[in-house]
């Protein structure tokens, strides 16, 4: 039986044709908001057969900055991932993730490259509020608060109906992991940035395939610069070197373990820290005591080292007793030098537009 190809696309439950699309905006029957309008302007722009196209990255590290892309490197990274998916006509795609970043506009690209039916919502912490009860999906990607809050919700059954299910934008901290555990739809941590048009490397959260190691695809080649960070190059970056502040181990020439980033290394009395390692013993920690929250690590000013270590913790403050268990569990798991000097406590941590946590902006907010 041959698979009707989709003519239309539905866009926070309205449902817009590509013939129409195409000559957008001149045949809207009726207003549309600033997000449908940029996802319309954008979809309008891949069906007339733009080459290229600008955009701007996340800002999670630095300042966003604008980056132009080239059509064939979007098309190679939607056909890589397609393919590895088996991802093709009449499959169903919820699109869930912001679409004026690299996330969300390759769930577009890969399908309107391969003939899928889109579902497109603006971002929420459960996009399945906003989808008739009754719609199946086979392939979606959230960030970690979306995924977390559809496990909460009880979603668990819908998830599972999906061939594949991809976490990115943030890392998938330990409580997340433990929640993905039960379910039978492969869930996968993404690696990738605006520059490399999305992910170019998975590493599987759950089931017996679960592993601690990003595996990049083929036809992307990954090596280490000098301060031991990735560099990638391929298609998808226009056959241009991609280096990374990301320190890595890269065990061959398509598999590394990401150790966090370079720009992330605290001086303290001249010893140097890298704060996700300690972020990463903190999160489990927290985890352990049933205190799962988001947090992060930074180094402070202080006049005898220069940068004291200190986490900082989403929400209430711990009482003393809390406290002192979680120092306890630090210190037996860092060394001498990477246990926290100070636990702060924020009401609320500043994110990026992309969801993903802005130590930065958070960080001036307490200043």
């Amino acid at each position: 039986m041959t698979t009707a190809l989709p003519t239309s696309l539905l866009l926070n439950g309205r449902e817009f044709t590509y013939a129409a699309i195409q000559q957008y905006p001149a045949q809207l029957d009726a207003p549309v908001n600033g997000y449908e309008a940029k996802v319309l302007d954008f979809v309008r722009q891949w069906l007339t057969g733009t080459q290229e196209f600008g955009l701007t990255t996340s800002g999670s590290t630095g300042t966003p900055t604008p980056i132009t892309l080239r059509r064939r490197q979007l098309e190679a990274s939607a056909h890589r991932t397609a393919d590895y998916f088996d991802l093709g006509p009449g499959d169903r795609a919820l699109v869930c993730l912001n679409c004026e970043y690299i996330g969300g506009l390759m769930m577009l690209v890969r399908g309107l490259e391969r003939n899928m039916h889109l579902t497109i919502v603006e971002p929420h912490a459960n996009p399945f509020d906003y989808v008739a009860p009754e719609a199946e999906f086979d392939f979606a990607a959230f960030v970690p608060l979306q995924l977390k809050t559809v496990l909460t919700a009880g979603l668990a059954p819908r998830l599972n109906r999906m061939k594949a299910i991809l976490v990115g934008g943030a890392p998938a901290d330990a409580s997340l992991t433990q929640e993905l555990q039960p379910l039978s739809v492969p869930v996968y941590l993404t690696y990738g940035m605006t520059e490399t048009c999305s992910h170019v490397a998975l590493r599987r959260l759950n089931g017996p395939e679960a592993s601690a190691r990003f595996r990049v695809f083929k036809g992307i080649a990954a090596g280490q610069d000098e301060r031991g960070c990735l560099t990638l190059r391929g298609d998808v970056t226009d056959d241009q070197l991609i280096v990374t502040n990301d320190q890595v181990n890269l065990l061959d020439a398509h598999t590394f373990e990401w150790l966090g980033r370079a720009d992330f290394v605290i001086n303290t009395g001249g010893v140097k820290v890298p704060a996700e390692k300690v972020e990463l013993v903190l999160d489990v920690a927290l985890a352990e005591m049933g205190q799962s929250r988001r947090c992060f690590v930074a180094g402070r000013s202080d006049e005898r080292l220069g940068q004291a270590v200190t986490a900082f913790i989403e929400g209430k403050a711990l009482s003393r007793e809390q406290e002192k268990q979680l120092q306890t569990l630090l210190a037996e798991r860092l060394g001498r030098y990477e246990v926290p000097k100070q636990l702060r406590y924020v009401a609320e941590f500043q994110l990026t537009a992309t969801g993903k946590l802005n130590r930065a902006a958070t960080l001036r907010g307490l200043e």
